[in-house]
Formats: structure tokens, C-alpha cells, sequence
């Protein structure tokens, strides 16, 4: 049995070698087409084999043409340039927590959340107001931040349910700066790529150049975002190499030509389709080949920017502005957008939702995915900036390429703080575990893998083989001395994810606890 030590650990790292699900089923069916053989030539025999060779033709059958069955998952996404206010205090419509069916995937991208130089380096060190808001939204309900990246008033966080965070897998964030020729982070792009039940997928959330003049250097900014943005993997080292690509954010395209009476009128009527073709967005796709690959849904809902705080009322300022310049109210434009690009990238069928979009891999693909938008609107209850927040939902139709965790994790027999404890581990397929993987101890409802209790290193030394039982041992001074509900994860470092959850497990209050005072004793004083 392994301990924990607080002494210097060094680390070791496995190589993958894992085989392709494709490799596995195409030995599973040269498995069944053997059996097949093997029961012809037994035919003349008996009834019994020609039952035989009746049940492994059509196991053999399925196999040619037919694959694992298909799941939906539903994507919540969200931009909102929240112009540096606080957060509401109430985020639960943003989020469409009373919506069924339950959202699998959330992710949130902001922009110009409050990045002054103070405030900016708290942010570093302790979560930012917008992420502590979600996460203490998302966490009690059994979702957990997967990841997060910022590059100062750029902000991207990805939540899962809990029971999908071990298939969420090499999780990699990049950003690039385009403010000020390249060197300041106003503007640019922030991103997250990650593997979600095989299938790779990047979000990518944008802040580009503002004012109406400038659309040509919009597309410019977006442009270099994606010759720059690289990843550590060699099968998905640019953004546009993913399956999936979500594009998002203050994009800052505006409504050409119309003057703002014609823009209001049309507004006020809800005839926004009279505005769609001198949307900048639109025109540009109808200019850039590589704009084209991107969908949209359309636009039915109000142009969201700008509006006077706190209200549903546009931009009211007066033509004054700071220091007697002259200024201008802001026309109502879709300056904050939500696209989304398959690759490759097939048209749909006849018979197919017009809405779905389905990636083919030139036809060779035996694991697609299908994204349909669902929803495409914005809530103007929320009034704390000067944008209203874009939300689109999505269903991710998809084929799993594995649904069993990497590693598995277990507390075994009875955990109390008046006691030590024993967990086990098994990996149980093989991938780059290290020496430097940890297993934290989670209190039922955690917000981020980093958000345990305590935790202990995997076992030192020689890395695990395959299927290999590891016993660790935890000190009774990291079990929590009220009990409660808990659940243990293992963390891979080099996936920069949880790769195992067990089941929750109860840990029963220590004696200590009352001898220190910390629960009250009963009526009699025992």
C-alpha cells in the first residue's frame, strides 16, 4: 500500500497506445466473419449451427452496416459584453436553469469584464466576480468548470455535468491579442479546445475592432486569430482543423446605410429581416470564402447594442460628450454574435431539419456529429451593460467513440477522520498517466477540479499497467472531521482534466469533531 509524502516527487510520464475504437471494430468483425466460416462448414451437422451461422450473420451485418447507437447532448452557450459592471445577482434565466431537458455543455464567453490593473491582478490570484457568480450558480447543481481562460477583459469558461467531466479529455486554452497592432489584449480572441466523447471540438470567443468604419479590419483580426492560434496535438494543431468550431463573442459588426429611424422603426415593428441584408457580418460572408463556412442562425431578435443601463431603451446619450467633443448616439446593431462551423461540412438532405448541420469526413466518417441550433435569441431582462446577453442552444447528436472512463476510482470500506482510509485505482486503458496525477477529495456539489477538500498523489515509481489494482493511503488529518457526502476524481496532469470520478460515498462524522467543539453536543450530553 502506497502513503502520501510530503518529499520531493519526481515525475514519470507513460506514452498511449492505445488502438482506435475504429481498429477495435474492425477486429470485432473479422472476429464474427471467422466464427462464420467456422459454423459453415459445420451446416450440414445439425439445426444448431445453422441457428449459429443465422446469429453471426446478423452480428456481422450489424457491424457492416450499422454503428453504436447515437446521443444528444444539449450546449448552452452565452456572450455577453458585460461593459465592466459587477454580475446580477440572479444569473438562473441567463442560464435557463428551469428548462428541460437539462443542458449537458454551458459555455460562457464575456467581454470586458472589469480588467483595471488592481482589479485584474486580484483576479489572478483569487476567481473573478463573473466566474465565482457561475460557478456558485452551476456548482450545487451537479456542474463542474472544466476550464477557464482570460486575457484581460476576454473571459471563456467551459461547464459540464459532472457525469461527463472523464470524457472531456485533452483540454488545451490559447488566446491572441489584437489591440494596439498585436501588443495589448483589449481585443482579440481567447479559445478552449478539448475532446468530448472523441470528438474534437474549440470555442472561440472574440472581442474585435469596434466603430462602423471598420468591418474589413474585423474580418482581418479574425483572420490572423486563426493563422495564430495553435495547439500542442498533432491531429488538431490549428482552430479550423477541429470537428466542431463555435465563433462567438462582441464581434462588433454593424447595420449599414439605414439611418437610425429606419433602424428603430423596423425594431420596434419586429421586422428585423429588413435590416439582415445590410448586416456587415452578412455582407462580408457573401465576400470571404472562409466566412462562408460558418452558420448562423437568424436573427429574430433585437439588435443588441446599445442601450442605455438598466433599461430596454436604445442609446438616449446626448450628442455632448466628455470634454465638449461632438459624439453621437449609437445605432442598434447585432454587434454580439453566436456561429458555428462542421468540418467537413455537408449540405443537408432533402429530409433532413434545415437548421442541422453534419460532419461527413468525406464520407468515411463512421462517427458524425450533428449540430442543430435549437435557440438563437438574447435576454434584455438583464440591464447592468450596455449589450444585452446572446444566448444560442444547441443539440450535439453524436456517436460515442468510448463511454468508459480512464481511470477507475474507489473509496474502500470506512472513512472517518478518527481513522486513516484506503482508496483504489485502476487504470483501465492506456493513456499518458504520470507520477505527478493526483486524486482529490471532492465534497458532493464541487465548482472546479480544484475545489477539493484534500488530495494525495498517485503511486510513486513505476507507473500502473493496465487493469493493475493501486491501493493509496489517506491520512486521517485530510478526512473532514463532520463527515458528509464525497466523491473522489482523478487528475491528469498532462489531460488537465478529471479522467475518473467514483460514486458518492458517505464519511462519517469523527468523535473528533464533537470533543473539538464543532457539532453540538445532544439534549443528554453525551
Amino acid at each position: 500500500m502506497d502513503t502520501f509524502s510530503d518529499s520531493p516527487r519526481l515525475r514519470s510520464d507513460s506514452a498511449c497506445s492505445s488502438a482506435s475504437q475504429g481498429s477495435r471494430s474492425k477486429m470485432l468483425l473479422r472476429q464474427r466473419l471467422s466464427q462464420l466460416m467456422t459454423c459453415v462448414e459445420d451446416l450440414s451437422s445439425d439445426d444448431e449451427a445453422s441457428e449459429e451461422v443465422s446469429r453471426t450473420l446478423d452480428e456481422a451485418f450489424l457491424l457492416c452496416g450499422h454503428f453504436p447507437p447515437r446521443d444528444t447532448f444539449r450546449l448552452h452557450m452565452v456572450t455577453w459584453n458585460v461593459a465592466t459592471a459587477e454580475p446580477p445577482p440572479d444569473v438562473i434565466s441567463l442560464l435557463h436553469l428551469d428548462v428541460q431537458p437539462t443542458t449537458d455543455l454551458y459555455v460562457i464567453g464575456l467581454q470586458e469584464v472589469n480588467a483595471a490593473p488592481l482589479r485584474f491582478i486580484s483576479d489572478l490570484i483569487m476567481e473573478d466576480s463573473w466566474s465565482h457568480r457561475l460557478m456558485d450558480t452551476l456548482g450545487p447543481r451537479g456542474y463542474v468548470k472544466v476550464t477557464s481562460v482570460r486575457m484581460q477583459g476576454l473571459l471563456l469558461l467551459v461547464f459540464a455535468k459532472q457525469i461527463h467531466v472523464p470524457f472531456i479529455r485533452d483540454v488545451q486554452t490559447t488566446y491572441t491579442r489584437t489591440g494596439i497592432f498585436g501588443y495589448w489584449g483589449n481585443k482579440g480572441g481567447v479559445s478552449v479546445r478539448f475532446s468530448f466523447y472523441g470528438h474534437m471540438v474549440c470555442f472561440l470567443n472574440c472581442h474585435l475592432a469596434a466603430h462602423m468604419n471598420y468591418a474589413l479590419q474585423r474580418v482581418d483580426e479574425f483572420e490572423h486569430i486563426l493563422d495564430t492560434q495553435d495547439f500542442d496535438l498533432f491531429n488538431t494543431p490549428h482552430v479550423l482543423d477541429h470537428k466542431v468550431v463555435f465563433w462567438f463573442g462582441d464581434l462588433n459588426f454593424r447595420i449599414a446605410d439605414h439611418g437610425l429611424h429606419f433602424l428603430r422603426s423596423s425594431i420596434n415593428s419586429d421586422r428585423f429581416h429588413l435590416l439582415w441584408e445590410k448586416d456587415q457580418l452578412n455582407m462580408m460572408k457573401k465576400r470571404e470564402a472562409f466566412l462562408q463556412e460558418f452558420e448562423e442562425g437568424p436573427l429574430r431578435f433585437k439588435p443588441t447594442y446599445k442601450f442605455d443601463r438598466n433599461s430596454d431603451t436604445y442609446d438616449t446619450s446626448s450628442p455632448q460628450t466628455w470634454l465638449g467633443f461632438n459624439g453621437k448616439k449609437r445605432k442598434p446593431a447585432w454587434t454580439d454574435r453566436i456561429l458555428w462551423r462542421i468540418k467537413p461540412k455537408s449540405l443537408p438532405s432533402e429530409d433532413e431539419d434545415e437548421r442541422a448541420s453534419t460532419s461527413t469526413d468525406d464520407g468515411q466518417d463512421e462517427y458524425p456529429i450533428q449540430v442543430t441550433q435549437d435557440k438563437y435569441t438574447c435576454d434584455t431582462s438583464y440591464g447592468v451593460s450596455d449589450h444585452k446577453p446572446v444566448i444560442a442552444t444547441f443539440s450535439l447528436e453524436l456517436r460515442k467513440w468510448f463511454d468508459t472512463p480512464l481511470v477507475h476510482v474507489s473509496p474502500e470500506g470506512v472513512w472517518s477522520a478518527d481513522q486513516d482510509a484506503v482508496l483504489t485505482y485502476t487504470i483501465q486503458e492506456d493513456f499518458m498517466s504520470s507520477t505527478w496525477d493526483w486524486i482529490g477529495l471532492y465534497k458532493v456539489g464541487f465548482k472546479t477540479a480544484t475545489d477539493y477538500e484534500a488530495f494525495v498523489w498517485v503511486r510513486e515509481g513505476d507507473l500502473p499497467e493496465t487493469n493493475e489494482v493501486i491501493q493509496i493511503s489517506v491520512g486521517k488529518d485530510k478526512i473532514p472531521l463532520l463527515g458528509g457526502q464525497y466523491i473522489l476524481g482523478y487528475f491528469s496532469t498532462n489531460m488537465q482534466t478529471i479522467t475518473g470520478l467514483s460514486t458518492d460515498f458517505q464519511i462519517l462524522e469523527s468523535k473528533r469533531a464533537v470533543m473539538e467543539g464543532l457539532v453540538p453536543k445532544n439534549i443528554n450530553g453525551k
